[in-house]
């Protein structure tokens, strides 16, 4: 008799956490043996960052689903009302669902959101990119909240693992696996300079620098000093274009993606904001800027996997393994233009050879492989994984 395929959710809430889980859901459909649902929800349903989930249809994904967090302004407490909003209605769509696992990436509120609720309906959680820091951004603790509810965990980097394993969580089932975003570093499309343009509809330089920056929401107080410092910096390079691409949903939002459009808009023949690349673009892009500018993760994790350099600005990203092809920043306009002279002018060259602390893809396969044929029954329900008192020698209770 054969078995029923293994039904899989998966949640994503943005571009960004999209284009790290697409390889995974490329692999996860094509499986025999697994039913997948994806869940939509947050910044895809959000007009102004561009309705993303209509991405997920384009590429053929079965999505179930869309959950809209009522993200009308950028307001901590319609953040946290949204997350409330996500709890109900995750639980609605999971509980008509019946996953056998619920997969989870990173670090934001709506993440949160479908952990809580999948929790609470007694649904195993995975969960991707586990164990990291981000000491400058509220993010930090709502990752180490899902790992506490998630039973498989799927990390980057080993001294991530070790961090999971420190939280309780049992060793079998924390597997260090790199970054799954890496996987399209090979796979997208390579493009010339002139056909990335091209598709994009603009003009100008084609030496370009590709810009994101986000709300530091640990200290929102910054925010001001970053945006002012970034686009200071930038006014005083001349014959490049930026590419900017969209800021996340987070509290206090409006007030840089106004300062970087009235910046775009003061520069028509050189600047340009996409609210989304799309994955295979934003890789060629990764692959052809000088230069990747800003605060957003993808400068720590998939820059430094194709060799573009990174200039990271501020504390958002403090506590992530570094590569050497990042130059941390202060939010200073001075720091950055010189650090920005230093990569134009040749005078900072990683090494090519250096194996990026996250790996250089693979993570995808590995991920669904794991989905695919693991024990649940070991797994969940899960218990407390007690490393003992090693100072003292005390045993673990168990």
């Amino acid at each position: 008799m054969t078995a029923a395929p293994r039904r899989i959710a998966v949640v994503t809430g943005s571009r960004a956490d999209y284009g790290l889980l697409r390889g995974i859901l490329t692999r996860l459909k094509a499986a025999d043996d697994v039913a997948l649902s994806v869940i939509a929800c947050g910044m895809h349903l959000v007009p102004r960052f561009g309705e993303t989930w209509r991405a997920i249809e384009a590429d053929g994904f079965p999505l179930v689903a869309k959950i809209d967090l009522k993200l009308d302004d950028d307001r901590a407490e319609t953040v946290a009302r949204g997350t409330g909003i996500g709890v109900s209605g995750f639980a609605d769509v999971l509980a008509q669902l019946e996953p056998e696992i619920l997969v989870v990436l990173g670090d934001r509120y709506e993440i949160l959101a479908a952990a809580v609720a999948a929790t609470l309906l007694n649904i195993p959680i995975a969960h991707i990119h586990g164990g990291e820091v981000t000491a400058g951004a509220f993010d930090d603790a709502i990752r180490h909240a899902i790992t506490k509810m998630a039973c498989l965990h799927f990390v980057a980097a080993e001294p991530y693992r070790r961090r999971v394993i420190q939280m309780g969580e049992n060793p079998d089932f924390v597997f260090n696996v790199g970054a799954p975003g890496l996987d399209l570093a090979t796979t997208a499309p390579a493009l010339t300079r002139a056909e990335l343009f091209a598709q994009l509809g603009i003009g100008g330089p084609e030496r370009f620098l590709l810009i994101t920056l986000h709300p530091t929401t640990a200290q929102p107080q910054a925010d001001a000093t970053n945006t002012a410092a970034l686009l200071g910096a930038l006014a005083e390079v001349k014959e490049r274009s930026f590419i900017f691409t969209g800021v996340n949903a987070d509290p206090g939002y409006r007030a840089i993606d106004d300062a970087i459009r009235s910046f775009v808009a003061g520069r028509p023949d050189r600047a340009h904001l996409f609210t989304s690349l799309g994955s295979d673009r934003y890789w060629a892009a990764l692959r052809l800027t000088d230069a990747v500018v800003g605060n957003s993760s993808s400068g720590i994790l998939e820059a430094p996997a194709v060799g573009a350099p990174s200039i990271n600005i501020g504390d958002r990203q403090q506590g992530r393994l570094r590569a050497a092809s990042i130059i941390d920043c202060p939010a200073d306009s001075a720091a950055i233009l010189a650090a920005l002279d230093d990569i134009l002018a040749g005078r900072f060259r990683p090494d090519p050879s250096l194996i990026p602390p996250y790996g250089r893809g693979g993570a995808s396969q590995r991920i669904a492989g794991t989905l695919q044929g693991i024990d649940l029954r070991a797994a969940f329900p899960k218990h407390f994984h007690d490393l003992g008192d090693t100072l003292n020698g005390t045993v673990p209770v168990s």
